[in-house]
């Protein structure tokens, strides 16, 4: 992964007192926070803090300074004139481009240049109108008048959120909302700032793109029901569109939010308490005293987590790294599903002789963990301890799943813990929105997990917050330690497939949906009519068959991605070998498809 000091950029900052300062550089989050510092040039150290406005990116130093001295000549107008242009965007924002934007119950777009072949799509210009369409949405859902409305928004690390924030800002403020800017956040802090009895906001919002790269950017979007919805983000981005056509993209930038607020600060007293009250300690102020905690925060929003969280709780978070916020992501991919996040964090675990590592993604909605010896738990053994974990508070209950768990896991969950299993698709939203279902028809249900690492709580809203998950880690590794016994007995009976498979293959055909459901029909067909295969009950995703002979145990999922055209296949085999025996028997079928 590249940073940031692999290229080299051209920028013009805004101070305090409103004048324009530009400069060039080949890292630009480590020369920003320099000059906030008061370590960048002594003209901006008299007039802090700084603001990013604008930046270009360019192949080499010297293209960089020449671009640098030419905008220095420019009048403070014609700067001005630059950042309202580069803001607006050279491309018509026609419907469609809009509606390109959605992602399932998010809005993410390319926010900058960088990757070849990767045309910027999130403007300010967009980001201007999502904001103005957002204010309208909540004083609709409130019933309010939007003058009356508050909302606060949030970013994770990324060097586009700054620009992007003040244009969402200023489309907040031109409909009459009242705007809070709670700098860098996470996720799950921008719902609870909807239902803390403290704040109370109206809607919240987040910027981040998840795990995806540092040219990407997005809006996740909140209210005290929860994260909005795969149709109101539709709406939101059909208002977006028409406001632009109505001014035809004419926007302004030259309002702040009305007030600050420290939401990390604030979030991470309430997790705090959540852990002194766990671990029946809620009078003593270093409950955690004697652990040794390792965190990866992949220089996304996680760091306050070892800092603000388990630090002053009295945890030993020495070896904790890639806590400082970079947007270029220089280490590795904040990614709990990245091999190289997790072998990171297992280095860091072991290295150091913690008793626990963590790890986050960028905007702290996923986590997983790893035990002492280095064992990694994510996936399937992730959504285990979790079960293991509340199966003393709500014995019985139901546990949702993606598609993908494995048949050890519904074995755990049901034989060892005797507790209910209901695996269902893929997407952390239809996850969660089945628990909440089956809750409503009276099945209780208090887990829904993907084995990405999103996972939600009953007793926390069903908010996927992969800090709640730690917390509920920590509370257990606590209450064990003090014990003398260790977390790892909480799954010692899970067993894990001896081999396992992933193919994703990418569809041909021109229309992807009609394709892909007739290939999933005829794959029911085709394992219904082959010896050793048998149609599993009531899956809820593509086709999962189990398969059986004298020298294989195991399951195929064929199923159709939510978001690309694309038909992913996961095997698992108890035996070793036995994913390529169940791929060779069905190699005649897989061969005839239209897909690479």
């Amino acid at each position: 992964m590249k940073n940031s000091a692999d290229k080299n950029y051209t920028y013009i900052i805004q101070c305090a007192d409103g004048s324009l300062y530009t400069g060039w550089t080949n890292d630009l989050v480590k020369r920003l926070r320099a000059h906030n510092e008061g370590k960048g040039a002594k003209y901006t150290k008299s007039r802090r803090p700084v603001e990013l406005r604008y930046f270009e990116l360019h192949n080499t130093k010297e293209e960089a300074m020449s671009s640098e001295w030419h905008i220095k000549q420019l009048t403070k107008k014609k700067k001005l004139d630059l950042i309202i242009k580069n803001a607006r965007g050279t491309a018509k924002m026609d419907a469609e481009r809009y509606r390109r934007l959605q992602n399932g119950s998010d809005i993410r777009g390319i926010a900058m240049e960088g990757i070849v072949g990767e045309q910027v799509n999130l403007t300010q210009r967009v980001a201007y109108f999502i904001g103005a369409a957002f204010a309208e949405f909540v004083a609709k859902q409130k019933s309010k008048a939007v003058k009356d409305i508050r909302v606060a928004i949030g970013h994770d690390s990324r060097i586009t959120a700054e620009p992007l924030k003040r244009a969402f800002i200023n489309g907040l403020k031109a409909a009459g909302v009242h705007v809070t800017d709670c700098h860098l956040a996470s996720t799950p802090s921008l719902f609870m700032a909807t239902v803390l009895e403290d704040l109370t906001y109206d809607g919240t919002v987040m910027m981040t793109a998840s795990h995806l790269p540092y040219n990407r950017n997005g809006f996740k979007f909140f209210t005290n029901q929860g994260g909005l919805e795969k149709a109101h983000i539709t709406t939101i981005l059909e208002r977006a569109y028409a406001l632009d056509e109505q001014v035809d993209g004419e926007f302004f930038l030259e309002k702040s939010a009305d007030d600050e607020y420290d939401l990390l600060g604030r979030y991470s007293e309430h997790l705090r308490m959540l852990i002194k009250k766990g671990v029946n300690k809620s009078c003593c102020e270093k409950p955690l005293e004697g652990l040794h905690i390792v965190v990866d925060a992949g220089n996304g929003a996680g760091g306050f987590f070892a800092t603000q969280v388990l630090k002053p709780l009295g945890a030993n978070i020495s070896g904790s790294q890639f806590l400082e916020p970079d947007g270029m992501f220089p280490n590795h991919i904040p990614n709990p599903e990245d091999k190289d996040a997790m072998e990171a964090i297992q280095r860091a675990t072991m290295k150091h002789k913690a008793d626990l590592g963590l790890i986050f993604d960028t905007d702290v909605d996923r986590s997983a963990a790893v035990f002492a010896d280095g064992t990694p738990v994510s996936r399937n053994a992730f959504i285990a301890i979790m079960a293991a974990i509340i199966e003393k508070e709500y014995p019985g209950t139901t546990i949702v799943t993606d598609s993908v768990t494995s048949d050890e896991l519904a074995m755990f969950l049901e034989q060892t813990l005797g507790m209910k299993h209901w695996r269902f698709k893929r997407g952390y939203k239809n996850v969660i929105n089945e628990a909440i279902r089956l809750n409503k028809e009276g099945m209780e249900t208090h887990l829904a997990m993907e084995t990405s690492g999103h996972g939600a709580l009953k007793e926390n809203y069903f908010l996927d917050d992969g800090a709640y998950l730690c917390v509920k880690m920590v509370i257990e590794l606590a209450k064990r330690h003090a014990c003398g016994e260790k977390i790892e007995s909480l799954i010692q009976e899970l067993k894990y497939p001896e081999d396992e498979k992933e193919i994703r293959f990418k569809v041909k055909a021109d229309d992807f949906p009609l394709y892909g459901e007739q290939v999933l029909k005829e794959f029911k067909a085709y394992c219904e009519k082959t010896d050793g295969f048998t149609i599993v009950p009531n899956n809820h995703e593509g086709v999962r068959v189990a398969y059986q002979d004298e020298q294989t145990h195991g399951w195929m999922l064929l199923r159709m991605s939510l978001h690309d055209p694309l038909l992913p296949l996961n095997v698992e085999a108890k035996e070793k070998g036995g994913v390529e025996r169940m791929l060779n028997i069905t190699k005649d079928f897989f061969d005839k498809l239209n897909v690479e």
